[in-house]
């Protein structure tokens, strides 16, 4: 039995986030998608976005690129590393301390603390810090894991009868201290996530699959045809964009976003 290891030890020793989201077709459809949904919602450049648990700062480059002014906060001293490297203004520190002052940025996204924080008091502490240091009017992003997502890429890979203890406990619980694929994971349902987002305040709480029915099939590409070599460029039959097209088709239909690993949660800060 193996139990969960510390977020610090997973992405410095044992997982490469930076590769993972450029390296697979999952990653790559990952991060076109936050692309896609953060443009809807950005207000336009130049703005001060803070990018909370941003990891080795790809997702802060691409903003930067497009003209915000970018801060990045992680705890993990590799991406603060990676994200400086890579000309990102970076800090190494706690989603629920954080360093700035209030009303310093026009949005906020967190695509880590959320569901790296398994005690809810914790992440009540992580929203709460995070519309602090966002403007009134400003909006907040959050990315969570689908408490489903276990249960469908397990069956995927063809896995599910190995692991259906841990699948069963995330089911049940929304949490697995032995699921060894993950560090210190919480996985979210859709009302749960909207619940946790709306009772610390904010307003017009929207959700999208993030990844989305499309997800899946870049999921199963990955793990049975790895082979396959990633193009630079699309053409109209290439898996990546059939996965964009099916996610954003889906996005018309809020009962879809179940269907989706990652959940992407948007809130407007009071």
């Amino acid at each position: 039995m193996t139990a969960q290891v510390d977020v610090d030890v997973h992405y410095t020793s044992l997982h490469d986030e930076k590769a993972r989201l450029s390296s697979t077709l999952r990653g790559r459809f990952e991060l076109a998608r936050m692309q896609d949904l953060l443009g809807r919602y950005l207000p336009e450049p130049p703005a001060d976005v803070a990018d909370i648990g941003g990891g080795p700062g790809v997702h802060a480059r691409w903003l930067r690129d497009r003209g915000y002014s970018v801060e990045l906060l992680d705890p993990v001293e590799r991406h603060i590393q990676q994200a400086t490297a890579a000309g990102i203004t970076a800090v190494q520190g706690d989603a629920r301390r954080l360093p700035w002052e209030n009303d310093h940025f026009d949005a906020a996204l967190l695509a880590g603390p959320i569901y790296h924080l398994p005690e809810a008091a914790d992440r009540r502490l992580a929203l709460r810090e995070a519309i602090r240091v966002v403007r009134p009017g400003g909006f907040l992003a959050v990315v969570a894991i689908n408490r489903a997502a276990n249960l469908i890429g397990s069956t995927l890979a063809n896995t599910l009868l190995d692991r259906q203890r841990v699948v069963t406990e995330i089911l049940e619980t929304g949490f697995s201290p032995d699921n060894e694929r993950m560090a210190q994971t919480v996985y979210h349902t859709t009302s749960q996530l909207r619940t946790e987002l709306t009772n610390v305040g904010l307003r017009s709480v929207t959700l999208h699959g993030l990844t989305g029915p499309g997800g899946w099939l870049t999921v199963a590409i990955d793990r049975h045809f790895p082979e396959i070599e990633l193009p630079d460029t699309l053409t109209r039959h290439d898996p990546m964009l059939t996965a964009l097209e099916c996610s954003r088709l889906a996005d018309r239909h809020p009962e879809l976003v179940p269907a989706s690993s990652l959940l992407f949660a948007v809130g407007q800060c009071v």
